[in-house]
Order: C-alpha cells, then structure tokens, then sequence
C-alpha cells in the first residue's frame, strides 16, 4: 500500500524540513514548527508548502501520492532552484495572504492557482 498521504500539506511535517537548507530556513521552520498547527505561521508555512508541492493537483494514484507527503515535501525544499531568501519571500507571501484571510479581505489568487482549483 502507499505511505500515509494527506490531502493537504501536514503542519506535522514541518519540523522534518529543517536541515534541508541554509540557516535562515532552519531558524524558520524551527520557530514554526514549536507552534500550534492552528496559528498563523504555521498556517503560512502549510500554505506555502501546498503551493510548492502542488498539493492541488495531487490526487489518490498520482506518483506524488504514492511516495507521500513527507518524501513530496523534502524532494520539493531539497530541489528547490531559488536561495533560501526566496522560500522564505513565499512564506511571507503565505503569512499575507493568511492575515488577509482573516481579516476578510480577499486573498491573491494567481492563475496557476486559480486553474489547479478549477480541475
């Protein structure tokens, strides 16, 4: 059978991430991961690691799937082709695009985004 797949990135594999890059990446996902998943940052970095996965588009019998959401997330911060000042602009974005949310102001949906959720 597959690995335990969620549908959505798991605040629980946040922790798991933080030796796959530089130090500023370590201190974020360290701070991150110490928080309830229900709190802001922890929502932003699940929002941003939905994003990079492709969380969307992952379904029950894509390849994503079958090696689960821990191996999915690692290979996608391990390949991932900016420095760490980018991933962290993203999770900036998140953080955002999350207080905006709970604020009630609209949130920016690009249009890969707004493609994945029409599938």
């Amino acid at each position: 059978m597959y690995p335990k797949a969620e549908l959505l990135f798991p605040p629980r594999l946040i922790g798991s991430l933080r030796d796959l890059r530089g130090p500023d990446w370590a201190a974020l996902v360290e701070r991150v991961a110490k928080l309830p998943e229900t709190d802001p940052e922890s929502l932003a970095f699940s929002l941003m690691m939905v994003r990079l996965d492709g969380c969307v588009k992952c379904h029950e019998g894509s390849f994503k799937y079958m090696r689960g959401c821990h191996l999915c997330a690692t290979q996608t911060i391990m390949q991932f082709k900016g420095v760490d000042s980018d991933l962290l602009a993203l999770y900036l974005k998140a953080r955002r695009d999350i207080d905006a949310y709970q604020a009630g102001e609209p949130m920016e949906v690009s249009d890969e985004e707004r493609e994945a959720g029409e599938e």
